[in-house]
């Protein structure tokens, strides 16, 4: 991988596991869906990561089904970890905008099983998103 490839991947890997970081610290105070959306951006920069890994210009959308469909091009097991991230997927629209959940809000919504749930999936995602992009 040359260098700007390794800077630009880098940069998206750091900033997946500030997400994940960030989802952990909000988790302690309570704000589960919050935790949650922070899940699934983390996990969605861990796979754009890979797919600039792979030289692809331009990553387009949020949805990790969508994403995950895009890696498999260049390798064949995201078909594994996208069955997993998919989870993740419900939580970009319906953490954020009460429009999502009808009759209530998002902060009322989710709870610390549910945000801690989140966190291991994307905990699970980042990892085999490093060990495609680096071999660990």
């Amino acid at each position: 991988m040359n260098s700007n490839i390794k800077s630009e991947v880098d940069r998206w890997l750091e900033q997946a596991e500030y997400d994940i970081e960030s989802a952990r610290i909000v988790t302690e105070h309570g704000l589960y869906s919050w935790a949650c959306f922070m899940c699934q951006q983390s996990s969605e920069k861990a796979v754009n990561a890979f797919l600039y890994s792979k030289n692809v210009e331009e990553v387009w959308g949020h949805s990790l089904a969508d994403l995950c469909e895009d890696a498999k091009d260049f390798d064949p097991s995201f078909e594994m970890i996208k069955s997993v991230a998919i989870l993740l997927d419900k939580y970009y629209f319906s953490t954020r905008y009460p429009s999502y959940l009808p009759g209530g809000t998002s902060i009322n919504a989710y709870s610390e099983d549910e945000s801690l749930k989140a966190i291991e999936i994307s905990q699970e995602v980042l990892s085999f998103v490093r060990g495609r992009i680096y071999g660990d």
